[in-house]
Formats: C-alpha cells, sequence, structure tokens
C-alpha cells in the first residue's frame, strides 16, 4: 500500500474582515473554555515576572526594555495549547485538560521544535544586538536602572539609539512573524517540514501584506499593553490572540 504524504496548506489572499472575524472566534473560544486558557496563559505571566524580577535584582532593568520589545516575537511558541482547544471546538471533540495538554505535547519529536529553535535563535540574536546598539549609543552614560535614569533617553544618543534600534527590531519582528505566523499553526496542524510551512507562511505574508501588518502590529500592541499591570492583563490577551491566531490560520490556508 503506497504511503500518503500529507500535504502543506495553501496559503489564499486575507481580508480585513478575516481579522475581525478571527478575534470574535477567539473571544468566543475564551468564553467556552476559561479555565484552560488560564492555564496556559499562566506561562506567559509567570515567564514575565521572572524576567522582571531577575533584570531587577540583578540591577541591569535596561535589559528589561529589550526583553519586553521581543516578548511578542517569541509568544507564538507557548500558544499551542489554545490552537489545540480551538481545533477541538471548531471539530465538535470533548475539550478535556488532560487531552489538551497530552496533544500539545506530543508534539515535541515532530517539526516544531526545529521551528521554535530558529525563533528562539533569532531573538536571542537580537538581544544581544540590542544590547550592542545600547552600548554604541549609551556605553558611556552612568546608568544602571531605567526606572531612575530615563532622562538618559532623552538626551541627543538616547533618541538617536532609541530611533535606530526600533527600525533594527522591526526587522527582527518582521522576520520572525513572518515566518511564524501561520508556519507555527501550520505545522501543528499538519505533519509537514519546517522549511515548508516557513515558505509558505512567508509567502502568504507577502500575498497579504497590509492585512498581516495590522494583524502584526495589533497583536504586539495588544501584548505589550496587556503586559504594563505586572503582565497580568496576559491572562486575557493571550487566550483570545492565541485562539484568533489559529482562526485566522485556517481562513488563510486551504487543503493543498
Amino acid at each position: 500500500m503506497e504511503t500518503q504524504i500529507p500535504k502543506a496548506p495553501v496559503p489564499r489572499p486575507l481580508g480585513f474582515a478575516d481579522i475581525s472575524a478571527s478575534l470574535r472566534q477567539g473571544v468566543a473560544d475564551f468564553a467556552a473554555t476559561p479555565l484552560i486558557d488560564l492555564f496556559f496563559a499562566s506561562f506567559f505571566v509567570v515567564a514575565g515576572l521572572v524576567m522582571g524580577w531577575i533584570t531587577y535584582v540583578t540591577g541591569t532593568t535596561f535589559w528589561l526594555v529589550l526583553a519586553v520589545l521581543g516578548f511578542p516575537l517569541v509568544g507564538s511558541l507557548a500558544a499551542l495549547g489554545f490552537y489545540e482547544t480551538s481545533r477541538r471546538r471548531m471539530a465538535g471533540e470533548d475539550i478535556r485538560f488532560g487531552e489538551v495538554a497530552r496533544v500539545v505535547w506530543s508534539h515535541k519529536n515532530g517539526q516544531l521544535p526545529w521551528l521554535a529553535t530558529i525563533i528562539v535563535v533569532v531573538f536571542l540574536f537580537w538581544f544581544f544586538l540590542g544590547h550592542m546598539i545600547f552600548a554604541l549609543f549609551l556605553g558611556l552614560t552612568p546608568m544602571t536602572n531605567i526606572s531612575t535614569s530615563l532622562d538618559v533617553f532623552l538626551t541627543a544618543d538616547g533618541l538617536t539609539m532609541l530611533g535606530f534600534g526600533t527600525v533594527v527590531g522591526g526587522v527582527f519582528a518582521v522576520v520572525i512573524f513572518s515566518l511564524s505566523v501561520l508556519g507555527i499553526p501550520m505545522l501543528y496542524d499538519r505533519d509537514i517540514d519546517f522549511v515548508t510551512a516557513i515558505i509558505r507562511s512567508m509567502g502568504a505574508v507577502r500575498a497579504s501584506p497590509f492585512v498581516y501588518l495590522i494583524w502584526g502590529a495589533l497583536v504586539a500592541l495588544v501584548t505589550l499593553a496587556a503586559m504594563i499591570p505586572l503582565f497580568l492583563g496576559l491572562f486575557i490577551a493571550m487566550p483570545i490572540l492565541g485562539h484568533a491566531t489559529w482562526h485566522l490560520y485556517k481562513r488563510a490556508t486551504t487543503p493543498a
């Protein structure tokens, strides 16, 4: 008997109506499975608090700026629980925490870890490069804590650093977003290789750049706003965005 090789979904152009519809579905999924969602969202909150605590106790809170800016870039890696919950709701399957967790854990031996590794490596490189940019413009400035030395950012060097760092960070954000926005849910949904998932994801972004730009900006702004109250807003923002991402992926792809 001939083995059938799974085919990657074929991306199709998206419209702005797909974004609003996906968000409505994300809210509905969160309302239907709040306890499971809060469990998976707690990973985001705990990670944020630990990140902030480490930079605070080590007296290097200027690193927190880079970490916060990069946090939304790797957030998609922890959204698998939301994907599985949305998938089960769409398929009319039972939603039990144990089953959801088991399915999510089963992907550790698939192609997802390869894409996750690429995203983390790019993020860490951005972290290193961001520190180099900081040192280049403000390395000789006596500052150890941004909470007590905010005025340094209003100097000529500080403003130049913020502008240059924003441009560089934007490039990294676009790259990671392009390869992961559909790449991660695609690898979760289909047994395909991570290179194909990356190519299809980046191709979809090229096909509908303005729609994905709005979606990426929305995800970033909502995530950053949710991090302000001690990262607690992530309990709500992450489930809704996670579910919405899955529904957007389903709207953006058709079977090959």
